[in-house]
């Protein structure tokens, strides 16, 4: 019968024929021996595939090169050789897809800016392996967690007539010729005449609409793709992203905080769980230490500090950092780092935050100067979460909205939402590929994503 190698690992099918089909990973030959490292992709180990000059095809399996894909019949015997407990005794092996000796994955170390430029071939690596099976396996937990509690899954729209977070770095969508763009009595580009008969984008975030579903359902959450046409080639920075953003009705600033801490412990845990062999690796070859950094993260309890509070600290340490902390500015990444993993040794949230460095929509203060927002910092990733309590008397709003040169106009149904049974409410957001750096260890945005989409890339 066909099976996974998965299942060969999980179940016992010693002495037992079975047939697998794979790809070659490496092929070890010998005169009267040969040794094929197998994989599927079901499991992150290989399994030891072992044939010999008894069979009648051994010569042709001898040219079987690195990268072809093949048919196993063979029994699982248990294994003479150190390190495994098993292998496969190959009784017949069949071809099924040539690959020809200049296959780029060789084996042996590869970069992973070599990687990025075959990136259709790099899941066939073990990092690769290990690092979308913690994808997949994070984004289930992210999944099962809203469920459990009760969570309506919102899928939010990815074309959009609204700037969330006011910053103007929206990829526009549209359908007019641009070599003979209509123009108004104004010469200004007549969007009436597009596709929607108006200006749009795609989203930079699920929030606002997440807003109005959560004012109907209680407790929602979005998770999709969001895009950002930000010009920067930073590790952590990509233009296109996966979000995760939680919108509860009845809730304040601290309760949400509870959320975050409650979510992020439960998704650590659902991967620590679920992805051993993975986690394992990532312990061995990326990030030394990194299960004991998640583990101290699920015993300890998060510090909470004002923005003003941890810039006294930061200014009081007594420690030269590269940016000087600055009271009303935002932290810069030492700053992260000192916070969480000298003076807190533990997350830290970052609350009350000076009003105009943060976002239209977040409650203002009853000091007028700041703002009920907060940043989870996390040790050896800094920001992985940032929320806020919305603001949900209509008045403050409208105020913050003109302050920052918010257009009313198309923003005429989020007001709303604060005047047909409005109440407090509060949400976050986490981008899943920083919370995938921070699992794994692997530092750039760049090979976290399977196809990433940054300035001047936009490959495959």
């Amino acid at each position: 019968m066909t099976i996974d190698v998965r299942q060969i690992y999980k179940e016992n099918y010693l002495n037992k024929e079975v047939v697998l089909e794979g790809w070659i990973r490496n092929h070890r030959k010998q005169k009267e021996f040969g040794f094929i490292d197998f994989y599927d992709g079901t499991y992150f180990k290989t399994l030891q595939v072992v044939y010999d000059d008894k069979l009648d095809s051994f010569d042709e399996i001898q040219k079987y090169r690195i990268g072809s894909a093949i048919k196993v019949i063979g029994t699982i015997i248990e294994s003479p050789a150190k390190g495994q407990d098993f292998e496969l005794q190959v009784k017949e092996m069949i071809l099924e897809g040539d690959c020809p000796e200049d296959y780029p994955i060789q084996p042996k170390r590869h970069s992973r800016e070599f990687l990025r430029e075959v990136g259709y071939l790099r899941p066939r690596t073990n990092l690769f392996q290990a690092l979308f099976r913690v994808r997949s396996i994070a984004a289930a937990a992210i999944h099962n967690y809203f469920q459990e509690k009760g969570y309506v899954y919102l899928h939010a729209p990815i074309i959009t007539g609204s700037d969330c977070e006011g910053a103007g770095e929206m990829f526009k969508v549209t359908t007019l010729d641009l070599e003979k763009l209509p123009k108004d009595k104004d010469s200004n580009v007549d969007y009436k005449a597009d596709f929607f008969g108006k200006e749009t984008a795609l989203t930079v975030s699920g929030q606002l609409q997440g807003e109005a579903f959560a004012l109907a359902y209680k407790r929602i959450y979005t998770f999709g793709p969001t895009f950002r046409a930000e010009n920067s080639n930073t590790k952590t920075h990509a233009s296109e992203f996966w979000m995760i953003e939680p919108e509860l009705a009845f809730c304040d600033l601290n309760m949400i905080m509870d959320v975050e801490e409650d979510f992020l412990k439960y998704v650590i845990k659902y991967v620590l769980d679920n992805a051993k062999e993975e986690m394992n690796f990532f312990e061995k070859f990326v990030e030394p230490g990194i299960i004991k950094k998640l583990q101290d993260v699920l015993s300890s309890k998060a510090a909470k500090v004002t923005h003003k509070e941890a810039m006294d600290i930061l200014i009081n340490s007594g420690r030269k950092f590269d940016n000087s902390p600055t009271h009303g500015e935002d932290f810069a990444k030492e700053h992260e780092k000192y916070l969480t993993e000298e003076h807190f040794k533990s997350p830290v949230f970052v609350t009350d935050w000076p009003k105009d460095i943060k976002a239209f929509y977040m409650r203002l203060n009853d000091d007028k100067e700041t703002v009920a927002a907060v940043d989870l910092l996390v040790p050896g990733a800094g920001e992985l979460m940032g929320g806020s309590q919305r603001e949900e008397r209509l008045d403050y709003l409208m105020k913050m909205m003109e302050k920052k040169k918010i257009e009313i106009g198309d923003m005429d149904w989020y007001l709303k939402l604060r005047t047909y049974g409005g109440v407090k409410h509060s949400g976050f957001g986490m981008g899943f590929e920083r919370l995938l750096i921070y699992l794994t260890g692997v530092e750039n945005i760049r090979d976290v994503i399977p196809f990433p989409r940054t300035p001047n890339n936009c490959e495959f």
